[in-house]
Formats: structure tokens, sequence, C-alpha cells
């Protein structure tokens, strides 16, 4: 799965998993590495994308912090008022 802003919205990062969050985070940051190495080497052809993996890490790393501190809640994850809403 490539990983970019186009690819991964904040929407989308809010319905996956925790497994599936962690193992977006470990792509996107392969792909980091990729885009360096290309750059430190002369082959790089597009520069913003350098950018777009950074800004789509720090979403991943924004998101999986949301959840540790309970701002945001996993996905499929019923509260009490999902639950009265679905009643009432």
């Amino acid at each position: 799965m490539a990983v970019g802003s186009k690819d991964l919205t904040p929407e989308q990062l809010r319905g996956l998993e925790a497994d599936a969050l962690a193992d977006a985070l470990a792509a996107a940051k392969k792909e980091l590495f990729n885009l360096r190495f290309q750059s430190a080497t002369g082959q790089l052809e597009s520069h913003g994308r350098l950018r777009a993996v950074r800004k789509d890490i720090a979403r991943i790393y924004t998101e999986m912090n949301e959840r540790k501190l309970g701002i945001g809640r996993e996905p499929g994850a019923d509260t009490e008022e999902t639950t009265k809403e679905k009643v009432g």
C-alpha cells in the first residue's frame, strides 16, 4: 500500500485499526527512507513527495496519540452515545 496525502486521508486513518495504523506508519517510514536515499544519490525526481510522506507520518502519529489520550477512539468501538443514537 502506497502512503501519500492523496492515498490516505485523515478520515481513512480514523477508520483503521491499531495494527493497520502501525503497518501504515512502517510503510511510510520505509518510503521516506527510500526517498531520502534517492535524494542523496541524485535519483529523486519528485522532491514534493518527501514533504507529503513526512506529513503522512505526522498524521499517523497524531491519530495514534489521540487514541492514546482518549481523544479519538478505535474504529468499531461502541460507546454509550452511539448506542443511544441507534436505539432512539
